[in-house]
């Protein structure tokens, strides 16, 4: 299910309301309101904020900055090792890559 379509149908449950509730309350059919909890769903964010809007909720869009490219739950994994741990495994790596390096260029 499309984020789009979760933040419908939660909205509307969490307010209480049948599809055919909230249609009455945005102008439309149930069946437009079911278009938008499909999973497939891609409305604009308009269609989005005035859905939302209709169940008593507001929408709000957040942006926030890309991080620096490290994927921060193997840092605090590696971080949870000692560090005999993250040597040894550190080494464990390298006899992988050496392998592999061997496998692919067995003259090298």
């Amino acid at each position: 299910m499309s984020d789009a379509a979760r933040l419908v149908r939660d909205a509307r449950r969490h307010a209480g309301l049948t599809q055919a509730e909230l249609a009455e309350r945005l102008g439309t059919t149930q069946s437009a309101v079911a278009k938008l909890e499909r999973p497939d769903a891609n409305p604009t964010v308009r269609t989005l904020e005035r859905a939302v809007g209709a169940t008593g909720h507001r929408l709000q869009l957040i942006a926030p900055a890309f991080g620096d490219g490290a994927d921060v739950s193997l840092l605090r994994q590696a971080l949870r090792r000692t560090p005999g741990q993250r040597i040894e495994a550190l080494e464990q790596q390298h006899d992988e890559v050496r392998g592999i390096r061997l496998t692919a260029w067995p003259d090298g």
